[in-house]
Parts: C-alpha cells; structure tokens; sequence
C-alpha cells in the first residue's frame, strides 16, 4: 500500500508541475502577459552582457563596476517613486509605456554604438532604459494575481514566469553571444530594441483586469499625496516582519547578482581563459541552469514551505562560486552558473509568490517597487565592490569569501523562514474555506486574500442562533463545520453546512436580517465584518457582478415557503 500512496503522490506533483504550465497557456491574458515579460527580460540580458562588454573594452572592471552603480542609481530612486501610479493606474497600460520607452532609449544607444560616438551618451541611454525597466517587473509581479485564482495558481504563473526569466537568461546572451562574435556591441542593442518594442505589442494586446486598489476600495490612501503614497510600499515593508526577512534576503542576493556581473567577466577573460565571447556563454549557462531547474520548481507548485526552498535559492546565488575558487576550469565555472541559475528559479517561485500574498493588493506594485529599488542599489554596490573585494584578496579568494556571503545569511534566517512558512499554511486553510462558498468562487486571489486576512473565527453552540431575522447586518459567515438552520418568520427554510456562507444579503441590500440563523451542532465560523466584506466583493468587477445575481437568488431560496391550506371546505 505504501508505494502506491508514494506513486500517487508522485503524480499529483507531476500533474501539478504541468498545471503550472497548461494554466498559462489556457488563460489568454495570462499567456500574452507571460510572453510580455520573457520578450522584456531578453532585452534585458542582452543589454546587460553587451554593456559590460562594452565597458571591459573601454576600462576593464573597474569601469563595469562603475557603469553597473551608474546604471542602476536612478533605478533605485525610479521605481518607489513610479510605482505608486501602478496602484491607480491600469496595471497592463502601464507595462506599455514602459516598453515603448525602453525600446525607444535602447534603439538610441544601438545608434550611438554602431556610430563610434561618445560612451557618454551610450550610458545615459542605457541608463534611462534601466530607470524604465525596473518598473516593468513590480508592475508584472503585482498584476499577476490579478489573473489567478488560487494561491497554486499564482504559484504556477510564478513557476512559468521563472521558466521564461532563466530561459531570457540563456536567449539574451546566447543571441548576445553571437553577435558579439562579430566584434560589433551595437547590433546587440538593436535586437534588444526590438524584443521591447514586441513586450509593448504584447501587453498592450491584454484586456482590462480588476482595478488594483478594487480590492481595498474605501482606503484612505486615495486621499494621500504623492509622497506619502510614494512612501506607502516601505510603510507596509517595514512593518511586516515577514517581509522584511524575505527582502534582507532577496537584498543578499542582489548583491551577488551585482557581483556576478563583473565576476562573469574577470572569470572568463582572466580566470578560465574563455575570452569576451565566454561572457556570454557563462551568462548562458545561468539559463540553461534556470531553465532546467524551472522544471524541477514547478513540483513545488501546491507546496507549503516556499520559505524553506526560497532560502535554498538564496543560498545557491553563492555557494557554487566556492566551486570556482577551488577548481577554476572552464568546466566549474559553467557549472556553478549553471546551479546559480536554478537558484534564480527557485528565488523567482517562492520569493514572489510570497511577497504577492504578504502584501496588500492596494499597495502590491509600490510594494514590489521597494523591491526593485533595494534590487537596484545592492546591484550597483555588489557591482562596485567586487573589483575592491579582487584587488585586496585576489581573484580566487574574492570568489572563495564573496561565494559564502548567501549561505551564511540563510542559515541565520532558517528559523524565521520555518516560522514564515507555518503562516502561509494557516493562511491557505483560511483561503480554501473561502474558496468554497459559490458567492466568492469568481473573486481573484488578491481579493481572497484581503478578505483573508482580516477574518475572525467564532463558535456558536447548538441551539443558539448565529442572528436572528430583523437584526441589523454587520458580519459575513462562513461555515468551516457544523450544520445550521435558516429560518423565516419562524418556519425552517434550508440548512448550510461546510463550505456556505450566509448574511451577505443584508450586507449587500443595507436591509435588516431577512430570516434567523441557528445552530443545529456546535458551529465553527469564520466572520468578517460587513464593510470589509462588502469593500473586498464590490471593488472587484467579476465580484460585484457575480453578488449581483447571487443575492437575488437567495431572497428567491431563503423566502419562507407560504403552508398549504388545510381549512375545511
């Protein structure tokens, strides 16, 4: 009996790995979104590896390093500032214009370079198309849970996502590669030009979603100024202790990412002797990592400990470089970008997966631009302290130390991720109760999880009722076990068992209690309060139409049936 209970959880995995895919491809909005973004981050690798290139001809590592910190400074600052606007704004428009503005700024600096003009103007184009793109992940990170309905699916779209980022991560500089071989930089540009100029045809192709802040109508934040909207993302940063042990660590591991940039570059010119061409192939070989790894990740579609396997993704943004420093081959070092790109995978599943649900659906994209931010700085100070790290120890002890940095911290942080992981699985029973009742079924994942959130569990012995007809409104129940009766001026009407939920009617029609709810055994309920209730169902398009049709059908079911006329003749 046991090996076949392991073989069929074995295939509820393997089922569950495909459903992070075929989902994808099912869900037009959510294909076209996902293509958007792989067409957008191939631009970026093949930006990225065509500037280092560019700035290793010029000034060696020190000029990457500078050009990386120079780079990504204005990012830092771009994206708090401009993602407050991706919290009023249609999410997919704004994915638009930050297409349109990249493919414009990246086709100029092909110009310049293909025109032996000043590296001046060639940074300060590639540096406003890096202020453009940091915005294009936080606006895609928060608009996703917008197109799913379950925390496995948002899982899966992170999975697919994360396939699609290692797989840029291989095509970006592998067509980069090429290019480069013909010793002409710009013509890199110009491909990278038009992959973003496709991501803008892409998004702008995906229909209307829910309103990002529809999920939290009736904030205040409306009502707030710029900054302090600006400011609203790192309010919410600061005062989540989950999220600030996920973005510490996501911080390390930029800081690495920064690294690897001038790592990439000094190992295969200097290390392994794989010439300029090897930047590319090194780079690569992160994909190809990624790309096998995704398969892999997508088994933990469904898991509950993303913390656990979040720090293990972490972890590998370091850890292979020890590699490196002990056997420095060209063979190590494909090898140790090959498990830092699986690294990437897991970062890009479980990391933003977590963050999507921990953070408000009003706040997500300012929430996600903090991250983008703090992925920008670490970037830039990874990048510049790098070639210090390599000329104080040199290269093989700068890999050897710089290579330990991830792992150390996530063995600090172990505990708090194990603790993370506890609140995740208390928050999935809670959405799978909700999920259960037909009113909520048509909400997206961001509006069940503020309603989530904010629920309050209670028990009503039998016999009591849970309100009686004529009472104001002010709660919605959902019954998680027990059975309850539903009367009408006194008359039994139905009975709710697990899974239904009741009192929305007066919620929703502002009437008094239009019949009496008891207790048949013990119930336990969870409860949220009726504006709260009522601010997640109607700030949601598909919930307010759905509400609509649901309440006129239980004024019909929950009418107290008239008793057939016994008088005599």
């Amino acid at each position: 009996m046991a090996p076949r209970a392991g073989q069929g959880a074995a295939a509820a995995r393997l089922r569950g790995a495909a459903g992070a895919f075929t989902t994808t491809w099912r869900n037009r909005e959510l294909r076209r979104a996902q293509s958007a973004f792989f067409a957008a981050w191939s631009a970026e690798w093949a930006v990225t590896v065509a500037l280092v290139v560019y700035a290793y001809a010029r000034g060696g590592a020190t000029e990457v390093g500078v050009v990386a910190l120079v780079r990504v400074l204005p990012a830092a600052v771009v994206a708090p500032l401009a993602s407050q606007y991706a919290d009023r704004w249609p999410r997919e428009r704004v994915l638009v214009a930050v297409s349109v503005l990249r493919s414009l700024t990246i086709a100029g600096a092909a110009a310049v370079v293909l025109a032996a003009g000043p590296a001046a103007a060639v940074y300060a184009l590639v540096t406003v198309s890096s202020a453009a793109a940091v915005m294009f992940r936080p606006v895609h990170s928060a608009l996703l849970p917008s197109l799913c309905a379950t925390p496995r699916e948002l899982a899966g779209a992170n999975v697919v996502r994360g396939a699609l980022d290692s797989a840029a991560t291989l095509v970006g500089p592998a067509v980069t590669a090429v290019l480069l071989a013909t010793g002409e930089p710009g013509l890199s540009l110009v491909a990278a030009a038009l992959a973003s100029a496709w991501a803008a045809v892409l998004m702008a192709r995906v229909g209307a979603v829910d309103s990002p802040s529809g999920a939290t109508a009736g904030s205040r934040e409306h009502e707030e100024g710029a900054l302090a909207r600006t400011l609203g993302g790192l309010r919410v940063v600061r005062s989540t202790g989950e999220l600030r042990v996920v973005f510490g660590l996501i911080a390390a591991q930029t800081f690495m990412r920064g690294a690897l940039v001038v790592l990439s570059v000094v190992v295969a010119v200097e290390l392994v002797g794989m010439g300029e061409s090897g930047v590319g192939t090194l780079n690569a070989a992160m994909g190809v990592g990624g790309v096998l790894a995704s398969a892999g990740a997508a088994l933990l579609v469904g898991t509950r400990r993303l913390g656990r396997w979040f720090g293990v993704g972490v972890a590998l943004w370091g850890a292979p470089l020890v590699l490196v420093a002990l056997a420095p081959t060209a063979v190590s070092a494909l090898l140790a970008l090959a498990l830092v790109g699986a690294g990437n995978a897991l970062v890009d599943l479980s990391g933003f997966t977590l963050i999507a649900r921990l953070a408000s659906p009003g706040v997500l994209a300012r929430v996600f631009g903090v991250l983008e931010s703090v992925v920008a700085v670490m970037v830039g100070v990874g990048g510049v302290a790098t070639p210090v790290v390599i000329d104080v120890a040199g290269l093989r002890p700068a890999l050897f130390v710089l290579g330990l940095v991830t792992p150390l911290l996530v063995i600090l942080a172990a505990r708090r991720l194990g603790a993370l992981d506890a609140h995740m699985g208390r928050r999935d029973d809670e959405l799978e109760v909700l999920r259960r009742v037909a009113l909520l079924d048509p909400l997206p994942l961001p509006a069940l999880e503020a309603m989530a959130v904010q629920l309050d569990h209670l028990l009503v012995p039998a016999g009591e009722a849970v309100f009686e007809q004529g009472e104001p409104g002010d709660r919605f129940y959902v019954i998680v076990d027990g059975t309850a009766t539903v009367e009408g001026d006194g008359v039994a009407v139905t009975t709710l068992g697990p899974g239904d939920g009741f009192g929305e009617i007066a919620l929703l029609r502002r009437v008094p209690r239009t019949a009496t709810v008891r207790a048949v055994d013990d119930l336990r309920l969870e409860s949220l309060r009726g504006d709260r209730f009522v601010s997640v169902l109607t700030g949601s398009h598909r919930g307010e139409a759905a509400a609509a049709a649901h309440v006129d059908g239980m004024l019909h079911r929950f009418a107290p049936r008239p008793q057939p006329d016994t008088a005599p003749e």
